[in-house]
């Protein structure tokens, strides 16, 4: 069983502490950077909503995104370690990209 640490979160002007396993931290962490700077982009674009409907509005985005994507950011990371994958093989057999 993985090991969990404590991690302090702020979304929005709230902070959170969750029990996470340390092997998901950097996870959370990339999510919750997605999450505030979704927050600072509605705020720019919808002035004058307080931080409930900025929320609303970034979950809504994200079940959208997940809809569209079911298998949500693993399908990009597979994706580009595949492509790395291939360059990392091109480069040692002194091929070009």
């Amino acid at each position: 069983m993985s090991e969990l640490i404590t991690a302090s979160i702020a979304i929005g002007d709230r902070t959170y502490r969750l029990k996470v396993a340390r092997e998901n931290e950097i996870n959370l962490r990339h999510t919750v950077k997605i999450i505030n700077d979704k927050i600072i982009e509605y705020k720019t674009h919808f002035a004058g909503k307080d931080m409930q409907d900025y929320i609303a509005m970034v979950l809504i985005w994200l079940a959208s995104e997940k809809e569209d994507n079911p298998a949500g950011i693993d399908v990009t990371l597979a994706h580009l370690n595949q492509k790395i994958e291939k360059i990392e093989q091109l480069i040692q057999a002194g091929g070009s990209i």
